[in-house]
């Protein structure tokens, strides 16, 4: 009755306290009583066990039917046919390094970006081992390269706005600290991350809560206050500038892979980059697209609900931007967002991409059981958190064998679902392969949903409509609409 923060106990000293209980055991309640198998956010039931039971190595088959309503409206399925193929889930493996001296054969299949600081020590670990036994590739995340991720697994090394791992002491990139990292074996390829779904235009985020003295010194940031890494690149300002860094990362690297990561945001200022690499003669060797509707650690409710396009309409945007320029051959896309099994592959290959990240699939391969605590140092697995009361937990060898196990049923399921088209590759996979439920009685392919260029489409007029706005008010020279 005393304390004047909360006027709820203030009022009612006794049972007032049973609400803030009741608050606090909510979100399990809802969780273990409440949700139906099909209706948890942001992966429901049936989505969790999937990863669980496969990267067990249990029973993953369902009994007595699908319990999704195939009449409602959203719900999408494939087109199988009378003549099925094999398809060997060993040689779905994807070339990326066009540009360079040292091409990398790709799984179709990877571990998305998230950063030793935001997932501890022993999840990076077990993730890189996982990586190494099933032969596909960890990406670091923004948070540097650490000795984490040098376990054996192949890495795809991400460099952020912050430039952890190749900064100098005013925070700004340093070509030296790069080169030593970047000739490093187990560095297959390098990733610039111009945004990310979660946040698009505000920088990664790392909570002081979570922020250890060896974090503290692998970032080269101060301890005692959240790091946040700033919005934009201080290397670059222009979409020239952009592919001028890319260039000098390729030869840094000594030819290896080099691309970026983007959300996309204003489709003019990606028109932007592409007519710069029309300008220059300079590609990345591949794009990663993120999904506004977020991912993995820390991000403002705000930015995570309401800021960046939607995965399938930013993946299918550049996948026509590059037909358009006749650029699609030469760069290769990886999709990132909410995949976790063979049919979440599928899907994004059909919208235009070539292969594919799975960050919370992973995690709950590690174990993850989506208790929404990854922004608070208390995540109850051992995976979001830097608290060694809980990392203790993670047992690196045996969840190492979870991941690879995730990774290996689900490119199976994904070839068993593609020979059941009666397709041998991916590269026969085309939109209309892929149905929607628009209303109760009405079906549409996604080539009716969506338009899908040819090759040139924006070099020749009359442009297509929906692209003409973005290629007008674009220009290589700059982002801003204003000097275009």
């Amino acid at each position: 009755m005393l304390q004047t923060r909360h006027t709820l106990r203030r009022n009612f000293p006794v049972i007032g306290n049973f609400r803030y209980l009741m608050e606090f055991f909510r979100p399990e309640i809802n969780q273990y009583f409440v949700e139906s198998n099909t209706s948890g956010m942001p992966f429901n039931r049936l989505d969790r066990s999937l990863v669980y039971q496969r990267s067990k190595g249990e029973l993953d088959t369902i009994p007595f039917g699908t319990q999704k309503n195939v009449y409602e409206i959203g719900y999408e399925w494939v087109t199988h046919s009378l003549i099925p193929k094999y398809v060997d889930p060993s040689t779905l493996r994807v070339a990326i390094g066009n540009n360079g001296s040292q091409v990398y054969q790709a799984s179709i299949f990877n571990i998305g970006a998230m950063s030793f600081g935001s997932l501890s020590a022993n999840a990076v670990l077990a993730l890189n081992q996982g990586a190494q036994m099933g032969g596909f590739a960890q990406n670091t995340g923004e948070g540097g390269l650490t000795k984490y991720h040098l376990s054996g697994g192949d890495v795809i090394w991400q460099i952020g706005t912050g430039y952890f791992g190749c900064r100098n002491a005013q925070g700004k990139f340093c070509a030296e600290k790069f080169v030593q990292k970047a000739s490093l074996a187990q560095v297959k390829m390098i990733e610039v991350k111009l945004s990310q779904g979660a946040k698009p235009g505000h920088g990664g985020i790392l909570p002081a809560e979570k922020l250890t003295k060896e974090i503290s010194q692998i970032r080269g940031v101060p301890m005692g206050q959240s790091v946040m890494s700033p919005p934009g690149h201080s290397a670059f300002s222009t979409p020239i500038e952009l592919l001028s860094f890319i260039q000098d990362l390729r030869e840094l690297s000594k030819g290896k892979p080099v691309g970026f990561k983007l959300c996309l945001g204003k489709p003019r200022e990606f028109v932007a980059i592409v007519k710069a690499m029309q300008k220059t003669g300079i590609t990345p060797d591949f794009i990663t697209v993120d999904g506004g509707e977020g991912g993995t650690g820390a991000a403002p409710l705000e930015f995570s609900n309401y800021v960046g396009f939607p995965l399938n309409e930013g993946l299918i945007f550049i996948h026509n931007t590059l037909v358009g320029f006749s650029l699609r051959d030469q760069i290769k896309i990886i999709s990132s967002g909410k995949i976790n099994s063979g049919f979440g592959i599928l899907k994004h290959m059909v919208m235009g991409a070539d292969l594919c990240y799975s960050s919370r699939g992973m995690m709950m391969a590690l174990g993850c059981i989506q208790a929404l605590t990854c922004n608070t140092n208390r995540c109850p697995t051992g995976i979001a958190t830097q608290d060694p009361r809980l990392t203790l937990g993670l047992v690196v060898a045996e969840k190492n064998k979870r991941v690879a196990n995730f990774h290996k049923a689900t490119v199976k399921s994904f070839s068993e679902i593609l020979g059941a088209m009666g397709l041998e590759s991916p590269k026969g996979l085309k939109p209309w392969h892929l149905l929607r439920r628009i209303s109760l009685d009405r079906v549409k392919d996604y080539s009716e949903i969506y338009p899908f260029l040819k090759d040139g489409d924006l070099l020749k007029e009359p442009l297509p409509t929906e692209f003409l706005r973005a290629y007008e008010t674009s220009s290589a020279e700059s982002f801003d609409i204003n000097n275009s």
